[in-house]
């Protein structure tokens, strides 16, 4: 029988997608389902709304069981196929709160601080113990399962996974597959979308719209850049930031200008604060996100279990369709999170890149994409610096290697000096208590 094990299932919207696309796939709806968690509150909540879900898009096909805390988790990993990973060690109480605040009070001003930026760095370095755990579990009692991570900060978590474990990693994100289609709808090009072909690579949260063509094989990019530059001379829309990339740099990149606004020093700064409004930058959006979510989840649970009358129609998560590539080794293609082995050849070997990849029964293999354009390959390894030290910082435990990811992040060194890096990493770990004992 096959196994999917959920980790951090009290993300129950995700879970709820997630599993409910498997019970929506014939190859996995006969599968046991392990959610795992250490809150019993949302444990319960997903366990609720998954089991309606079964019962009524499945007939009730899945067996489905919960795991509260570290003590059951080695039970809930036991003889998987799949492990899907969403934990957020820390939550937004206190951690997110202390990784927006503490940074605010030197200056530094974010927007989602969870793949990059001093926030990113922080949350790689509080998760990375915890899934270091899940990895020693895993080779011991399903040393043949994927993992397939969706936790941000993505490149250093999948990075530390496939460099320092044996666990049969792949990185997944949202970003890749609804990256041109958003863009051709925001331009007002939507007659482009069926037929279309691209090539999508980089790294996560910064992979590139490297070509794009319509179904005739006309490049598109040229209309594309010539109506991104008229959008963004007119202002005031949400994607100000990545459609000045595509002015200045030539090309589109996958995730939101929200995002992106954090990962380097140009939009940020406290010499040109007009930039913040300029550029439509949303500070402080994860936190208000956050807030919005906790507060309407009692009335956002009712609305999903609709008096029992709950459904579920197949997303366009790669979570089921790897899964089921993989065991009815029918062929499906994704954007996925790898070591850079001969992919990228301008990017480090031992960087995580984002890159397609094909899936079957064989498992998961990265295409090969060559050369990146220079500009592009220059802005991703601003990223993959602090990336790779942040790894390492979380591999040694080594506390002055937590000083050097901070000091080479691209937003946090053009803003402070290295004085107050170092005194607000400390606070900062200070702050997290037991989240971050490992590096005192």
């Amino acid at each position: 029988m096959i196994k999917i094990t959920f980790m951090g299932a009290g993300s129950t919207i995700f879970a709820r997608n997630v599993l409910g696309d498997c019970m929506c796939t014939p190859a996995l709806r006969d599968a046991e389902i392990a959610l795992y968690d250490i809150d019993p509150v949302r444990l319960m909540d997903s366990q609720l709304i998954l089991s309606a879900i079964n019962k009524n898009v499945n007939d009730s096909r899945a067996d489905i069981h919960t795991y509260l805390g570290p003590e059951n988790r080695k039970e809930a990993l036991y003889g998987a196929t799949f492990v899907v990973n969403a934990i957020q060690v820390g939550g937004y109480d206190p951690c997110t709160i202390t990784d927006f605040e503490i940074p605010e009070k030197y200056g530094l001003r974010q927007t989602i601080a969870d793949t990059l930026g001093i926030g990113g760095i922080m949350r790689g370095l509080r998760t990375i113990p915890v899934m270091e755990d899940f990895a020693r579990d895993m080779e011991e009692v399903c040393p043949n399962a994927w993992f397939l991570n969706y936790t941000n900060p993505m490149a250093i978590l999948t990075g530390f996974m496939q460099r320092y474990t044996s666990v049969k990693t792949i990185g997944l994100c949202h970003s890749v597959q609804v990256c041109s289609e958003n863009l051709l709808k925001e331009l007002g090009m939507e007659d482009h979308l069926d037929g279309r072909t691209e090539l999508i690579a980089g790294i996560n949260h910064m992979a590139w719209l490297l070509n794009i063509h319509d179904r005739n094989g006309e490049d598109l990019y040229p209309a594309i850049r010539q109506k991104a530059f008229e959008m963004n001379q007119a202002g005031g829309h949400k994607d100000m930031v990545r459609f000045e990339y595509i002015r200045n740099l030539g090309y589109y990149c996958t995730e939101s200008s929200e995002h992106n606004a954090e990962y380097n020093s140009l939009f940020i700064k406290s010499r040109y604060p007009q930039l913040i409004e300029e550029f439509n930058i949303p500070l402080n959006e994860y936190p208000r996100r956050c807030i919005k979510q906790i507060n309407e989840w009692e009335e956002e649970k009712k609305s999903i279990l609709n008096n029992g009358a709950i459904t579920h129609t197949r997303s366009l998560e790669y979570a089921s369709y790897i899964m089921e590539a993989i065991i009815t080794n029918q062929p499906y293609k994704i954007g996925g999170n790898v070591l850079n082995q001969g992919l990228i050849e301008n990017l480090p070997s031992d960087a995580c890149v984002e890159v397609p990849c094909l899936v079957d029964g064989s498992g998961i293999t990265p295409c090969h994409v060559g050369r990146l354009p220079v500009q592009l390959a220059a802005m991703n390894m601003t990223n993959i610096n602090p990336q790779l030290i942040t790894v390492e910082a979380a591999r040694t435990r080594n506390r002055e290697m937590i000083y050097q990811a901070a000091m080479l992040d691209p937003h946090t060194s053009a803003e402070l000096s290295i004085r107050d890096i170092r005194a607000m990493v400390d606070e900062l770990i200070d702050a997290h208590g037991d989240y971050m004992s490992m590096y005192r």
